[in-house]
């Protein structure tokens, strides 16, 4: 029996034969994932199949991106969204209780194994627990909701093996960044991103979740990590007995032997902070580059960096200085949980004290619909994954992309710093 990657095991198995890398299948899809931005799109594709089945047992609704609605606009959307849940008997719907990424893993809906698709690109971060997770669009999704099922190509993989112990202040967006940095943004078209080696190991749920979230931004169809020891410590309180569409809570590796297309080597020791340019990933540079750069606005927060570690991590610079004047610094926790968690352990009230504004659990300003919109001329640095040109709001603006320890140091000096000398 031929040796296979993460991505050929888990169609192997979802199809009960062997495939292999450029192989094209139709597969039943555990999950279907959608949210307030992307559903109203997905409904009006549905309609038009004329009275085609619906597996309601299989989606996801999520509201995350504009909650609460900003605008009457909004507001239409989202009432549309329940009229259609309701209609449809739809029991997985999620109102403001965080980023539909960071949901999937928080109340159990991913597993090992597990095949999902999401009206999002960012679906990828569900990687992490050894699932294949990957974005598509409306229609598609429109589809899998009448059929259950998806063509897929089952894609070619990288595999990533890093090696050595992050230096302090350096934490997986920084990894991730110079990941990206030598694949780059389109090196990784269509394929599988695995990741591992002894760093990869080492690293806990959220630490994994931020790198496999990223796979997108290299091209990828998917990031990917082997459910471990740890994947399943994470998982087991959170799983709940008998809820459809959940695989066996058990491990799953990648063979010795596997064929990658490519095999690439990271050492972790060598790192320093890294920060993304805008208008894109493509250039990605070490922190003294841009080091003194005057800021506007400073965002922690999203899939990629809005979990509990995260703000920690910038509470424990924060502690004890206070916010630049004329600077802003916007923390959007992902999830209700990360809230919660905050909260209780004093973080939030640190953030708080240090001048940050802390929003509810949702996408926050990510994509520029509100809270935190930019201004023409004004310069953001963000924990986010994405700085495209408008993204934030004006086309004029611009995002420098970093890790927590950075957004937070650069919260206190008012300028692009480096956390190692705060």
């Amino acid at each position: 029996m031929r040796a296979q990657t993460l991505s050929e095991k888990i169609f192997s198995r979802k199809l009960g034969q062997q495939v292999r890398a450029g192989q094209t299948v139709l597969a039943e899809v555990d999950w279907i994932l959608s949210h307030d931005t992307t559903t109203p799109l997905a409904i009006q594709s549905y309609e038009k199949l004329k009275q085609a089945d619906f597996h309601a047992e299989k989606v996801i609704l999520v509201f995350d991106h504009i909650v609460p609605a900003p605008h009457p606009q909004g507001a239409a959307l989202h009432r549309r969204i329940f009229k259609f849940a309701q209609e449809q008997g739809i029991s997985h719907l999620h109102y403001g209780e965080g980023i539909c990424h960071q949901l999937l893993a928080e109340l159990g809906y991913v597993t090992p194994g597990a095949l999902i698709i999401g009206a999002d690109s960012h679906t990828c971060t569900a990687g992490a627990f050894g699932a294949f997770a990957t974005g598509m669009g409306s229609t598609d999704i429109a589809v899998a909701w009448a059929t259950g099922q998806s063509w897929f190509r089952v894609p070619e993989t990288i595999r990533v093996e890093v090696r050595g112990a992050l230096p302090a202040y350096l934490g997986p967006k920084d990894l991730i960044l110079q990941i990206v940095k030598q694949v780059g943004t389109t090196g990784a078209a269509y394929r599988a991103l695995e990741f591992g080696g002894p760093t990869i190991d080492a690293f806990d749920m959220p630490q994994r979740m931020t790198l496999c979230n990223l796979a997108i931004e290299m091209g990828g169809k998917a990031g990917l990590i082997a459910a471990d020891r740890a994947t399943l410590d994470y998982l087991r309180p959170r799983v709940s007995a008998g809820m459809y569409g959940q695989t066996p809570l058990q491990s799953l590796y990648p063979d010795p032997g596997a064929h990658y297309e490519q095999v690439l080597g990271v050492d972790a020791t060598a790192l320093v902070p890294q920060v993304a340019l805008p208008h894109g990933l493509e250039e990605t540079v070490d922190v003294d580059q841009v080091a003194g750069l005057k800021l506007d606005q400073v965002f922690i927060g999203t899939c990629t960096n809005g979990r509990f570690e995260d703000f920690q991590m910038a509470a424990q610079i924060l502690a004890s200085h206070t916010v630049a004047p004329n600077l802003r610094l916007i923390c959007t926790p992902a999830s209700r949980e990360v809230y919660l968690q905050m909260i209780k352990s004093g973080v939030a009230e640190t953030l708080l004290r240090a001048g940050a504004l802390l929003t509810n659990p949702g996408c926050g300003p990510c994509l520029g619909r509100h809270q935190g919109v930019l201004a023409e001329g004004e310069r953001c640095l963000s924990t986010m994954n994405r700085n495209f040109r408008g993204r934030m709001g004006s086309p004029q603006a611009e995002i420098y992309l970093a890790g927590p320890a950075v957004a937070a140091a650069s919260a206190i000096k008012g300028v692009i710093s480096d956390p190692r000398e705060v």
